[in-house]
């Protein structure tokens, strides 16, 4: 099912039976959707499972949640082989302050 971190349809039937409702619990349990595609490939295979082994209709299973990098990083470091991490510097990063106050 997710190909990214190794988790089977057995795995996802496994935690299922054992109370697992939703994309984010099953992601909780088994990583499932925690790899680098972020689960791009497996959410819509995960939510299709959760709907056959519980008869939940579709429209009922709560679509995963997702979350924004800690910090953002450069798409270049994402779109390239590169060894060093650069952060996406904010407005605020360039601010000189004086006494608590920007010059």
């Amino acid at each position: 099912m997710c190909r990214c971190e190794e988790i089977t349809y057995e795995e996802i039937e496994e935690v299922i039976h054992h109370g697992a409702v939703s994309f984010d619990d099953i992601k909780r349990l088994t990583r499932c959707g925690m790899g680098p595609c972020q689960s791009k490939v497996c959410a819509h295979l995960v939510l299709q499972a959760i709907h056959e082994i519980t008869g939940k209709p579709l429209v009922e299973i709560p679509i995963p949640r997702t979350r924004m990098p800690v910090s953002p990083i450069r798409i270049q470091t994402l779109a390239t082989n590169s060894t060093q991490f650069s952060t996406v510097k904010s407005v605020l990063d360039e601010l000189e302050l004086e006494n608590g106050k920007v010059k």
